[in-house]
């Protein structure tokens, strides 16, 4: 039975800064192997309640995996999360041991449930998609500068853009041959790309930065992707209902989804045409039809099923 301790560990690049609830025990280890070590044989002899651990774009990667492998509880959380309440507990100054206490204080107050980890080939699909999204993005803005450029610096660019073009074929070619040879994520693919509107790109991006798909029901799969739309009522005041949070990456790839099935897709598509026949707007109308975008996909992963217009 796991003891009443309650554990925040802020991670930076070369050292790990662990705080410790309610004793307010503080130590801090180095981010390589023996550092690691140390970090979880120090966790397996107080058998914490909670381990939480801020976002830190990767370099939690590591600590995360380390502390899985001895299935010690673990939850993920957003900074913004962390810095929203350290702000409501009056706490400004910001530093590395600091940050440590107000994790741990968070870990205590809130208590958030323990999250499976994505497993390896999870994380090293996000990892390839990840890279993909970084050539997307460097071509762009080679392509941009291209345009402006002298003759002299049009080549150097040109010789880039080409380079890039080839590392991104190639990561393309990696990532499809990554899915096909996953008998799990191939039977996703197959069944997400299924949906007219919904292509190579959203397919990859839903497989790999939503593997909760087909596991939760229709409102808790939109509010976790942020299309659910909340509440801004307060006294008389009744405000619109906006969507908030969630999962940028997936919305920004559901957006153009949803805008591609509004043109292909019969089922979007009159749904569409319903809801701005009523009055509402381009912009809401479209955001409605990416939850029920949302939808429809995860009750097809659910049950294992391909499209159907019936849906």
């Amino acid at each position: 039975m796991a003891s009443n301790v309650f554990v925040g560990i802020d991670v930076s690049k070369n050292k790990l800064d662990v705080w410790l609830k309610p004793d307010d025990n503080y130590f801090s280890v180095s981010t390589d192997s023996e550092g690691l070590n140390t970090l979880v044989e120090r966790m397996r002899q107080c058998d914490p309640q909670i381990i939480v651990i801020e976002a830190t774009g990767g370099y939690e990667n590591p600590v995360m995996t380390a502390l899985a492998e001895q299935e010690l509880p673990l939850v993920l959380i957003n900074p913004r999360q962390i810095r929203d309440f350290a702000k409501a507990m009056g706490k400004l100054a910001k530093t590395d041991r600091l940050d440590a206490e107000t994790i741990a204080h968070f870990a205590q107050t809130i208590q958030p449930a323990p999250k499976k980890l994505p497993s390896k080939e999870q994380q090293e699909l996000k990892e390839m998609l990840s890279r993909r999204h970084q050539l997307v993005s460097m071509l762009t803005m080679e392509e941009n500068r291209l345009n402006v450029a002298s003759t002299k610096i049009k080549r150097q660019i040109s010789a880039n853009i080409e380079s890039l073009n080839k590392q991104l074929r190639d990561i393309d070619k990696d990532l499809d041959d990554f899915i096909n040879n996953n008998s799990t994520l191939k039977q996703k693919a197959d069944i997400v790309k299924s949906v007219p509107g919904v292509g190579p790109a959203v397919t990859k991006t839903l497989i790999a930065h939503l593997p909760e798909l087909g596991t939760l029901n229709r409102k808790q799969i939109s509010a976790l992707v942020g299309v659910a739309p909340l509440n801004r009522d307060s006294g008389r005041f009744r405000g619109k209902r906006k969507i908030w949070g969630g999962r940028k990456k997936i919305r920004s790839q559901l957006y153009m989804a949803a805008l591609v099935a509004t043109r292909h897709n019969p089922v979007i598509r009159s749904f569409y045409q319903r809801l701005i026949e009523s009055g509402k707007e381009s912009k809401v109308a479209l955001t409605a039809c990416m939850r029920k975008l949302l939808v429809i996909l995860n009750s097809m992963v659910t049950h294992g099923t391909k499209w159907d217009p019936g849906f």
